[in-house]
């Protein structure tokens, strides 16, 4: 189980690589710079542009820059955008229901720390992330 996917991971890198720049990023730019396939990246600022994360500009000039102040975009937006609901707790059984679930004992630990983990994701912005 990965906490952060490939597609989370790149989607992080590039808002914070145009964070720091201030400016129209193409995707040519972002490209040479992050080394992601050309297509990859494309449909990941798609996504994030869908979301309202990032503004587009068409045409030439065009590229993308963010729509919000990075101290505004935090770290779990960006994972829910492309992973879903962030979980640990994916039940061995997945779709068929537990029959332990009420009272499965590594269940309730494994919450413990999900809750513990969500609320430190939480507190993560893109501003924070570029200060280092």
């Amino acid at each position: 189980m990965k906490l952060i996917t490939r597609n989370t991971d790149y989607a992080l890198r590039a808002v914070c690589y145009i964070a720091q720049q201030k400016k129209v990023i193409t995707v040519t730019e972002l490209v040479n710079v992050l080394g992601v396939p050309r297509s990859f990246m494309r449909k990941i600022l798609q996504k994030l542009s869908k979301e309202k994360i990032l503004e587009s500009y068409k045409g030439q000039g065009g590229g993308f820059r963010l729509r919000i102040l990075p101290k505004k975009i935090f770290i779990v937006q960006i994972m829910r955008i492309f992973q879903g609901p962030v979980s640990l707790n994916g039940c061995f059984l997945k779709k068929d229901v537990c029959p332990n679930k009420g009272k499965c004992l590594l269940r309730k630990k494994i919450n413990i720390i999900e809750n513990n983990a969500l609320m430190q994701l939480r507190q993560i912005n893109i501003a924070s992330i570029i200060k280092g």
